[in-house]
């Protein structure tokens, strides 16, 4: 059922309207090949960070009145940016969903929603502000087996910025991890 669910919410996300956020992009390593939010790039976010080189980012637009819509919304945030690591070879996605001012754990622990098991919570400093970081599991249907996933939420001081690493499985997300280690260690809040 997760498979079917990530499946199901991958092709219903590309239908929602995207449009480039700011990202020319190359191969999959964790060297930077672009800063992802920067203003004047069509999708300005309340953070930047860099991209590895070959994900490919796109801004989430969601249009209310899209039977889809629910699945860009988790808790109180919105998903903003989808940063594609197929270009790269990987099957997943970095996510950034943003939220109005919250708590930061009580906010990430709504975000993650009754699927994720044995949630590690850890504060961190992200950007110089302060943070969480979590690394879960979600029960895969194909096997029964548990996958990681890992989010980190920052206060940007005007609201949440979550960042989300969404893999299919346990190899796909041990190799977008360091993609996801350098938007976390090279983020900024504008």
């Amino acid at each position: 059922m997760k498979i079917l669910f990530r499946t199901a919410a991958l092709a219903a996300l590309a239908a929602v309207t995207l449009t480039g956020c700011d990202s020319p992009s190359a191969k999959a390593d964790a060297r930077p090949a672009a800063r992802v939010g920067a203003a004047g790039s069509g999708g300005e976010l309340p953070v930047t960070f860099d991209l590895a080189t070959a994900w490919k980012s796109k801004k989430v637009v969601v249009e209310q009145s899209d039977p889809l819509a629910g699945l860009a919304k988790r808790g109180l945030f919105t998903m903003a940016c989808e940063i594609d690591a197929k270009p790269a070879g990987n099957l997943g996605f970095l996510r950034v969903w943003t939220g109005g001012p919250a708590e930061l754990k009580p906010s990430l622990t709504a975000f993650l929603g009754a699927d994720a098991q044995q949630p590690a919570f850890t504060e961190i400093q992200v950007g110089g502000r302060p943070a969480i970081e979590v690394d879960y599991q979600v029960k895969s249907e194909l096997d029964d087996s548990l996958d990681p996933e890992k989010a980190f939420v920052v206060d940007t001081g005007k609201g949440l910025v979550a960042v989300t690493l969404d893999s299919l499985d346990a190899d796909e997300h041990q190799e977008m991890l360091p993609a996801y280690e350098l938007a976390r260690t090279t983020l900024e809040v504008l």
